[in-house]
């Protein structure tokens, strides 16, 4: 008799020789690749590049069109954008100094824009079977899925997090920023499911800066909230250890896992 429960058909035993070899598979096949080498040594050369400086994290929620982005222009402080920022150009004068996008679905719906931009783009090595071209200022990253892992050199692989804000956070490590600030982390979205769960969007978005984010119809993934704040968890422990901090400076939301702080606090101090 067969279950259709698919946790009734997982192994019976858990193996680490099959994850290990599944592991090594997927870094071998990568690291034959000419592009592997190419984006590793750009990480290499921008390592501790910004060493002692701070860095603000454009996340992507509602609260983004909250920030005051002609102080931030003005500010000269570095800026990461995340996955789908570029629909806040028509908005607003600002850019971005860097982009990082992990996401598949994000990165197929997004393909034109990253093979157009000339932001620095952080992207996931798989993007490369999507569509995206390497081009000079284009960086593939290695993602492995060894949970509980932050990358403070990611010229090897990093740890996706189940956030691209997490992404975000190891890059700005292993490039020497001293103090992080995240804004748009509003941590809570009006469409509800399983964690993780492909689904298809409505006509508008509510759970973005942009009502056209994920809507007519694309698919999007559902957020893994808990599992995220695991790992904002480590990445806070992380950068204290080191002397470094993560400061959340989003107007409102529901992420508890930093210290708040406004905007303007953190780019006068």
């Amino acid at each position: 008799m067969t279950n259709d429960n698919p946790l009734a058909n997982r192994p019976l035993s858990v193996n680490p020789y099959r994850h290990g070899k599944s592991l090594i598979k997927k870094r071998f096949k990568w690291d034959l690749k000419r592009e592997a080498w190419r984006s590793r040594r750009k990480l290499k050369s921008i390592r501790d590049q910004y060493i002692g400086n701070k860095v603000v994290i454009l996340c992507n929620g509602p609260s983004l069109l909250d920030v005051d982005f002609e102080l931030l222009e003005k500010s000269g402080v570095n800026t990461f954008g995340l996955n789908k920022i570029n629909l806040l150009f028509d908005k607003v004068s600002f850019r971005p100094s860097f982009i990082a996008a992990v996401n598949p679905l994000v990165i197929e719906q997004n393909l034109e824009f990253f093979n157009q931009t000339d932001i620095p783009l952080f992207i996931d090595s798989e993007a490369i079977k999507l569509g995206v071209r390497a081009r000079e200022n284009t960086v593939y990253l290695h993602s492995t899925n060894i949970k509980g892992e932050f990358a403070r050199d990611c010229s090897w692989s990093i740890f996706q997090g189940y956030t691209v804000t997490y992404v975000a956070m190891q890059l700005a490590y292993h490039m020497g920023f001293k103090e992080v600030a995240l804004v748009g982390c509003d941590h809570d979205f009006v469409t509800k499911g399983p964690a993780n769960k492909t689904v298809v969007s409505g006509e508008l978005d509510p759970n973005h800066f942009d009502p056209n984010y994920f809507a007519n119809g694309v698919k999007w993934h559902l957020p893994d909230l808990s599992e995220s704040e695991v790992a904002y968890k480590l990445a806070g422990d992380m950068y204290e250890i080191s002397g470094r901090r993560i400061v959340n400076a989003t107007s409102g939301g529901k992420l508890e896992i930093f210290p708040r702080t406004s905007l303007n606090e953190f780019l006068e101090k």
